[in-house]
């Protein structure tokens, strides 16, 4: 295996976990939503759920989660009613998470209030176990595109990973959601060193087959049950090293919006995959996300356990005024990296499901 630097993933240098300087003295009360290092934000995850029906390894454990009361979880019209304020602030893309998003009744109506605010870019991460029976309604409700968790090609391998689901549900899922239009699919494969980090190249043949986005996630710290251990990690690197061994792979530019994965192509023109290297190679430098928790608190990091509640603020008359104070507050309050490779990293208290990705 080749230990040179892969073309297109950039050296350490140039992905530097902390932002150049200082770019903004004082908080701004006008304008976009940017942090003390002049990073704007303009994509919006907002969870809706913390549960989930199924029990993935690397994020929950089988048995024993305890979630959250419904009263706790911000209404629909709680959600629109932040959602545009964010949009006011400049956000122009929203990706609906959970726990499994489509475990929550109703979604499709919060979609198309979603859509109906005007949003460049409506989205949503899902397991695919409810998507076939829904992919129809919530296209024409104005969902736009789908990620579509899958960790194995092997239907007892998925099984044991996921622990409650089938393979060929999440197969087809794939199918009707891309019979809906919506497209382009992503596909989400979190590696696990030992369990399906040897499907690395059937999974870039799926991509190359298919013509969808496969994207390996490296496994992050956020596991409900605290059993992350970097030695199950697979690097992006080494991914990227194994399926340019096999075929030559081009970089795809980055567009002006920033986005976790590096992209790339099959040179010979069939599919396209994508590395998320949150551990290995961080990209908090360009990082514009923030989150909306299903309870209500705004967090400007997956690994920071800062968070603003605004739920107070939605269910006391609280002004749009004071709403935008606490985006403007929370974006504000932004590290400037995350972290995760620092000798005094703690995991953040609420797990993945539990904040939302």
């Amino acid at each position: 295996m080749t230990t040179s630097v892969p073309v297109g993933i950039k050296p350490k240098s140039l992905r530097a976990m902390e932002p150049e300087g200082l770019v903004v003295q004082t908080m701004p009360t006008s304008g976009p939503l940017v942090d003390r290092y002049g990073r704007v934000h303009s994509d919006l995850r907002i969870s809706v759920t913390d549960r989930c029906n199924l029990r993935c390894v690397y994020c929950m454990p089988e048995e024993g989660m305890t979630f959250l009361p419904n009263d706790e979880l911000l209404s629909f019209d709680e959600i629109l009613r932040f959602a545009g304020v964010a949009k006011r602030l400049g956000v122009d893309a929203v990706r609906l998470t959970g726990g499994e998003p489509l475990v929550r009744k109703g979604l499709v109506n919060l979609v198309k209030g979603l859509n109906d605010l005007g949003f460049e870019d409506l989205s949503l991460t899902t397991n695919g176990t409810e998507l076939a029976r829904r992919a129809d309604e919530l296209a024409q409700a104005g969902l736009r595109r789908v990620n579509i968790s899958c960790d194995s090609l092997i239907p007892e391998r998925f099984a044991a990973i996921r622990r409650r689901a089938t393979l060929d549900v999440v197969l087809n899922a794939m199918d009707a959601a891309e019979q809906a239009g919506l497209r382009p699919l992503k596909i989400n494969v979190v590696l696990l060193r030992g369990q399906n980090d040897d499907e690395v190249l059937s999974f870039a043949q799926f991509a190359r087959t298919t013509g969808r986005t496969v994207r390996f996630i490296e496994f992050m710290p956020l596991d409900a049950q605290g059993n992350w251990d970097r030695a199950q990690l697979v690097p992006g690197r080494e991914v990227y090293e194994l399926i340019s061994e096999r075929w030559e792979l081009e970089p795809i530019e980055a567009t002006a919006s920033p986005a976790p994965a590096e992209r790339f192509r099959f040179a010979d023109g069939a599919g396209e995959i994508g590395l998320i290297s949150s551990v290995t190679e961080p990209f908090c430098g360009t990082c514009n996300r923030l989150r909306l928790t299903a309870d209500g608190a705004i967090r400007n990091c997956l690994f920071s356990d800062a968070e603003t509640t605004v739920r107070d603020i939605l269910r006391q008359g609280g002004s749009d005024d004071a709403i935008e104070h606490s985006l403007r507050s929370a974006v504000w309050g932004k590290f400037p990296g995350h972290g995760i490779n620092e000798p005094d990293f703690l995991s953040p208290q609420r797990s993945m499901s539990m904040i939302g990705g």
